[in-house]
């Protein structure tokens, strides 16, 4: 399954690189803004000829790796693939499946308006839960999310928010939309610090449509979420990501701590 994964990412990529123009400026990805906070989406998307390249390792030795191309200046196409204990000495336990992220961003960010994008993500983050089909944390699925920028002295910050509605819901059962709302600052000195808030409505359920215990789900405080950026390079970025701070998950015996690489360019 992995082959099929790096298979479909170089595709995707000459793809891209066929029917795009070359004559576009280059820019750190401090001139972009962020796509996601820790988990959920903003109303960013990559500028067009443009693409990403990362992986994100979490708990128990799990990678997922991604990339991400700006099709146009308004639309985003991503992909990305994942395994449980790939960084182990254990053989992996390879993801059922390979996930796509489809964005497009219907209104640009004015003075006085916020920039408002549409998307679709199935990929969750965490393990690979078999027994209830589902991520440990939930993929978006359907979203909506807005975002507005703002300068303060030295800092670039933004505000974000939105609504999704994951198809994920349907193992256990949820028919209710989810809200999440964050912020991002990039300070000087390379670093940002971004935090979340998703009220995980649609991940509270303690029993299962069949009638037994859902082991997997939240209990109802939410995930507040945090992650301290550091640009290394002028196209490279290192993430330390802390989850779940407010301990929702009922599985937990702690906070979740994982690191995510992304690499960015352009063809």
């Amino acid at each position: 399954m992995h082959r099929i994964f790096w298979s479909s990412v170089v595709s995707v990529l000459i793809l891209a690189g066929s029917v795009l123009s070359q004559d576009e400026s280059s820019s750190s990805l401090y001139e972009v803004p962020p796509l996601w906070l820790v988990d959920v989406p903003t109303a960013g998307t990559l500028p067009r000829g443009h693409y990403q390249i990362g992986t994100r390792i979490y708990p128990g030795g799990g990678t997922i790796g991604f990339t991400d191309i700006g099709l146009s200046n308004r639309i985003q196409l991503g992909v990305s693939y994942g395994a449980d204990q790939l960084i182990s000495n254990n053989h992996p336990d390879w993801n059922p499946r390979i996930e796509f992220e489809l964005r497009f961003r219907i209104i640009d960010e004015m003075e006085m308006f916020p920039a408002v994008s549409l998307g679709f993500s199935s990929q969750g983050s965490g393990p690979w839960i078999a027994d209830v089909q589902r991520y440990t944390f939930k993929s978006r699925g359907f979203f909506a999310a807005v975002s507005r920028s703002f300068y303060f002295y030295d800092w670039t910050a933004g505000w974000h928010g939105g609504v999704n509605y994951s198809l994920e819901n349907d193992v256990d059962g949820e028919k209710d939309l989810n809200v999440f709302a964050g912020f991002d600052a990039t300070f000087k000195y390379n670093l940002a610090l971004l935090l979340e808030y998703d009220s995980g409505i649609n991940d509270d359920r303690s029993n299962l449509p069949n009638g037994t215990t859902n082991q997997y789900s939240g209990k109802g405080r939410g995930y507040l979420n945090s992650s301290i950026n550091w640009l290394f390079a002028d196209n490279l970025e290192l993430e330390f990501i802390l989850k779940d701070l407010l301990i929702n998950r009922r599985e937990s015996a702690t906070l979740t701590r994982e690191i995510r690489i992304t690499y960015q360019d352009r063809f």
